[in-house]
C-alpha cells in the first residue's frame, strides 16, 4: 500500500513539474537535440558526460557540432534542467550583455571562493567590480613584468635538466611558474612552488580543481545534501579550508601593515617598488568597508583563475610551437629582434612589440580556450537576433570551443592553426573570439594573463628549441593542430602537455 501511495505522489509531482515548466518544455521541442542520443528519465542527457571511455570534453564537442548544424543553437536536458547551447556570436552577445547572473552550476565552487566576483550574484558582483577594475591598471601590470621575468628565469633553469632528454610533461613546470607569479603579484608572498612541487597550497589547488570538475558533470551530486555523503566530500572541504586559511593569514597581515603605515611592496628593479593586487584592493576598498572575508574571496579568485588560465594557455602554445617549427622560428626571430640576446631581461615595453607572437598566442587560445564554456541563467524572456525567445528558468551554455571553430565565422579553415588570421583579418563579430569571456562580466585579468604568458614563453623559446613528444607529430598528422583534450574545470591536453626540449646553445641559430 505504501509503495502505491509513493508512486501516486511521484506521478502528481511529475505532472506539477511538467505544468510549471511548460514554457521550458515548449522551447526544448523548438530546439530538439539529436535523436541519436536518448533523453533518459530524471537524468536527461547527463549520461553523455559519463560514458565509458569518453571525457566530458567529448560531449561539449558533440554539443558544439550539433549547434553548428542548427544555425548555432540547440538544447539538451541535464537532469531536469534545460540548457540551450550557443555557438553563434550574435546570440551569445545578446545573452552575455543582458543575462548577467551566473548559473547555479557555478556555485559548486562556493566552499572555496564564497561570493568571489567570478561567480557572485549580480548584486554582489556589481559593486565589487567597481573596486576591482582600477587595480588592473596598465602601470601596475607593467610593473609586474619584472616578477614574471624573474620567475621565468627560475623556470628556464629548472627546464635545463630536462633538455636533450626524452619527452616530459611541461605543464607542471608552467603551472608552478604561474602559481609563484600570481602569489607574488597578488599577495606579495613567495611560496617557491617551482622549487617545491609538493607545496601544500599547490596540492590543495590541484586537488580541489579535479574534484570540482568531476562533480560538475554529475547533476545528481550538485545538491550539497547529497554530496556531503560522498567519500571525497571531506577532501573537497579540506582543500578549500587549507587555501582559505592560507589567504586569510596573508590578508590579516597585509591589512595590519597598511593600518600601521607600512608595506611589503614588490621589488621591481632600479629601486622601484609596486603594490600587490591585495594591497591595492585593501586601499581601494577603504570607503566600501571590505571585510577580511571579502578580501579573501577576491584574492582567491585572482589566484585560482590566474594560475590555471595562464598555465593551460602557455602549455598549449608550447605544444603547437613544437608541431609547427616554421612558426616557432618566426617567433624566435621576432623575440630576438625586440628583446635582444637571451641574457637580456624581458621588459614591459618589449611586450607590445611582439606582434606576431601575440597572434600566435591568440590563435592558440582560439583553438584551445582554457575555459571552453560559460553558463548563464535566464531570469527574463530574451529575444535572440533570430527571433527565438529564451524563457526564464533555463541555463544558457556559451560553447566557446564551438564558437571559436564555427566555420560560418572563421571560414573553412576554422580548425587550422593559422596565426596570420589575427594580423590580416578583422573579426566578423566582436563576440566571435572570447577566450576570457565577453560582455560586462568578462575577465578583468585578460591583459595580466597575456603579459604573463608572453614573458614566460619568450624566455622558454629563446633558450630552447621545442620539439614534439614524438617525431611523427611533425609529418604524419593530417591536422597538426588536432590535439586531444580533456575537461578538468579548465580544458587541458589529454596527454598532459608532453614535449621535448633541445638547448639552443647547441644550435647554430
Amino acid at each position: 500500500m505504501l509503495w502505491q501511495i509513493c508512486f501516486i505522489l511521484l506521478i502528481i509531482y511529475y505532472c506539477v513539474l511538467r505544468w510549471k515548466n511548460r514554457d521550458i518544455i515548449k522551447l526544448s521541442k523548438q530546439l530538439p537535440f539529436t535523436n541519436e542520443y536518448r533523453c533518459l528519465p530524471f537524468i536527461g542527457h547527463a549520461w553523455l558526460f559519463i560514458r565509458r571511455g569518453k571525457d566530458p570534453m567529448d560531449t561539449f564537442k558533440l554539443l558544439a557540432d550539433v549547434a553548428q548544424k542548427r544555425n548555432g543553437i540547440t538544447s539538451f536536458w541535464f537532469g531536469n534542467n534545460l540548457y540551450t547551447i550557443l555557438t553563434d556570436p550574435f546570440a551569445a552577445e545578446k545573452v552575455l550583455k543582458t543575462s548577467l547572473e551566473k548559473h547555479e552550476l557555478m556555485q559548486l565552487a562556493r566552499p572555496l571562493i564564497g561570493n568571489g566576483s567570478i561567480f557572485a550574484p549580480v548584486f554582489i558582483w556589481r559593486p565589487r567590480r567597481k573596486v576591482l577594475a582600477p587595480t588592473f591598471g596598465q602601470k601596475t601590470l607593467n610593473n609586474f613584468v619584472t616578477v614574471f621575468y624573474k620567475q621565468s628565469v627560475i623556470l628556464v633553469n629548472k627546464l635545463q635538466s630536462m633538455a636533450e632528454k626524452d619527452k616530459f610533461s611541461v605543464f607542471n613546470y608552467i603551472s608552478t611558474y604561474s602559481m609563484d607569479s600570481i602569489c607574488e603579484t597578488t599577495m606579495g608572498v613567495n611560496i617557491n612552488a617551482q622549487s617545491n612541487t609538493n607545496h601544500p597550497v599547490l596540492k590543495a589547488f590541484n586537488g580541489f580543481c579535479q574534484i570540482y570538475a568531476a562533480r560538475s558533470v554529475r547533476p545528481w551530486l550538485h545538491s550539497t545534501a547529497v554530496y556531503r555523503w560522498m567519500p571525497n566530500y571531506s577532501t573537497y572541504l579540506g582543500h578549500s579550508q587549507l587555501l582559505n586559511n592560507f589567504v586569510d593569514k596573508i590578508v590579516k597581515t597585509k591589512s595590519q601593515e597598511i593600518k600601521n603605515g607600512g608595506n611589503n611592496n614588490i621589488q621591481t628593479g632600479d629601486d622601484k617598488k609596486t603594490r600587490t593586487f591585495l594591497e591595492l584592493l585593501i586601499e581601494s576598498s577603504r570607503d566600501n568597508g571590505y571585510t577580511d572575508v571579502e578580501l579573501r574571496e577576491e584574492t582567491l579568485v585572482m589566484v585560482l583563475a590566474g594560475t590555471d588560465t595562464s598555465a593551460v594557455g602557455a602549455s598549449f602554445v608550447l605544444l603547437l610551437l613544437a608541431r609547427y617549427p616554421d612558426i616557432q622560428d618566426k617567433v624566435l626571430q621576432e623575440i630576438e629582434q625586440v628583446c635582444g640576446h637571451s641574457d637580456n631581461p624581458i621588459r614591459a615595453e618589449h611586450l607590445p612589440s611582439l606582434k606576431y607572437f601575440d597572434a600566435v598566442i591568440k590563435e592558440t587560445l582560439r583553438l584551445y580556450p582554457p575555459v571552453p564554456i560559460i553558463v548563464r541563467k535566464m531570469e527574463t524572456p530574451t529575444v535572440l537576433p533570430s527571433g527565438l525567445t529564451l524563457v526564464p528558468g533555463i541555463g544558457v551554455v556559451i560553447n566557446i570551443w564551438g564558437m571559436h571553430r564555427n566555420p560560418a565565422i572563421w571560414g573553412p579553415d576554422a580548425d587550422e592553426f593559422r596565426p596570420e588570421r589575427f594580423i590580416e583579418d578583422t573579426l566578423k563579430h566582436p563576440a566571435a573570439y572570447m577566450p576570457f569571456s565577453y560582455g560586462p562580466r568578462n575577465c578583468l585579468g585578460y591583459q595580466y594573463a597575456m603579459m604573463s604568458m608572453k614573458t614566460v614563453l619568450a624566455s622558454v623559446v629563446r633558450n630552447f628549441r621545442i620539439l614534439p613528444a614524438e617525431d611523427w607529430e611533425l609529418n604524419s598528422c593530417k591536422n597538426k593542430a588536432n590535439l586531444e583534450v580533456k575537461f578538468e574545470v579548465m580544458m587541458k591536453h589529454a596527454d598532459n602537455f608532453q614535449i621535448r626540449l633541445k638547448k639552443r646553445t647547441n644550435e647554430s641559430t
